[in-house]
């Protein structure tokens, strides 16, 4: 991917090569979300929630955003298999460091085929165009999206955290996470 540095913190996807973006839609209105995603180059968003539905944010319901998008030249495709809000998945998990159970209950999902099969195709649309992976949680480290961004720049990918208007960081591999010979990521204490 061919980058540019706008300012301290932003930066603008050429999509030349494969990059991918984070973003929460918080109580943003879609407006606001478009002008991010474009202010990055994204051409397609992964929609990553579990239910993609909001009774606070209707606007963010799946029969409401794609057409959205599509009115601004995005794309629209739902992830349902790298949803968040996993039931404990393994009764000795070896992934402790996540000291809240919803992220080590997902870091124990993310080594199931069900995660593995929508990882892979989120990689084959998002070296296809840019990608935003996409949840209703507004920052990243509070979001499953810091697990699936982990796995990406595993892979190799280039990922991005988009903030806030003009700020967009570079993310970076949670420093607990070890591959294992298998290509899955554990988190041990």
């Amino acid at each position: 991917m061919i980058y540019a540095r706008c300012g301290p913190s932003s930066v603008v996807c050429s999509c030349a090569m494969p990059a991918y973006f984070t973003v929460g839609h918080s109580t943003r209105s879609v407006s606001e979300l478009v002008a991010l995603l474009q202010s990055a180059g994204v051409k397609l968003l992964a929609d990553v929630r579990a239910i993609p539905r909001s009774r606070t944010n209707p606007q963010f319901n799946i029969e409401a955003l794609p057409p959205e998008l599509a009115a601004n030249g995005m794309g629209y495709e739902h992830f349902p298999e790298l949803g968040g809000r996993r039931g404990r998945a393994l009764a000795d998990s070896p992934n402790e460091f996540w000291e809240h159970a919803s992220f080590r209950n997902y870091a124990d999902y993310a080594g199931t085929p069900a995660f593995r099969a929508g990882l892979e195709r989120l990689r084959r649309l998002g070296q296809q165009q840019c990608t935003a992976i996409m949840c209703a949680e507004a920052v990243w480290w509070r979001c499953h999206r810091r697990i699936v961004a982990d796995y990406l720049i595993a892979a190799g990918d280039t990922v991005f955290h988009i903030l806030a208007a003009g700020k967009i960081e570079p993310a970076k591999l949670t420093p607990a996470a070890r591959r294992t010979p298998e290509g899955i990521l554990v988190y041990p204490r």
